[in-house]
């Protein structure tokens, strides 16, 4: 996790980020549905902002939740947070910069989960396919009586055909009835 000596604080942050985009400390408040003292109060680092308000304030500024997250202190640096904070906090950058970019990398890494996701279904489903293709399928046995009776001609394994025959019948029908007399 990041220290408060590897970035400046969420109150820091958030006064930067107002000031790039040029709104009033009102401005930004009515935006957020926050009250200016408590806003002000934020920026100035007298008090740490719930979740809920860190997420409004994100919205207001149009910045990634994550990054205002994680400029809290509410995230890890993992899974690409880093990158949205350093878009956020870069000066070289306009708001309309930092937006288009934080959408093209968020949008690369749905569409790259996507991806992994497919692949790895796709990946699931041609290994049971092999498995079921390797594995010697499982015919029901003849009885012995039957392939032992029948005559006429042989499947290549040396099975008598009838016999073969007889016995998928069986087995698929069950035994046949015995013929009843009026």
């Amino acid at each position: 996790m990041a220290t408060s000596k590897d970035l400046p604080d969420v109150g820091g942050f958030i006064r930067d980020l107002r000031r790039n985009a040029k709104i009033s400390l009102r401005q930004l408040a009515e935006q957020a549905g926050v009250s200016n003292p408590y806003l002000s109060q934020i920026e100035r680092g007298l008090r740490k902002p719930s979740a809920e308000v860190l997420q409004q304030l994100a919205s207001a500024l149009r910045v990634s939740t994550p990054a205002m997250y994680l400029r809290a202190g509410l995230l890890d640096d993992k899974e690409g947070q880093g990158v949205l904070a350093a878009i956020a906090v870069d000066p070289e950058l306009t708001m309309a910069q930092k937006q288009s970019l934080t959408q093209i990398y968020e949008t690369f890494r749905r569409e790259n989960a996507r991806l992994a996701e497919a692949t790895e279904a796709a990946g699931t489903a041609e290994t049971a396919e092999k498995a079921a293709a390797t594995e010697p399928a499982t015919a029901p046995e003849a009885p012995a009586t039957v392939a032992a009776a029948a005559t006429g001609p042989v499947t290549p394994e040396g099975t008598p055909t009838e016999a073969v025959l007889e016995s998928v019948a069986v087995t698929e029908a069950g035994a046949a009835p015995a013929p009843t007399t009026a």
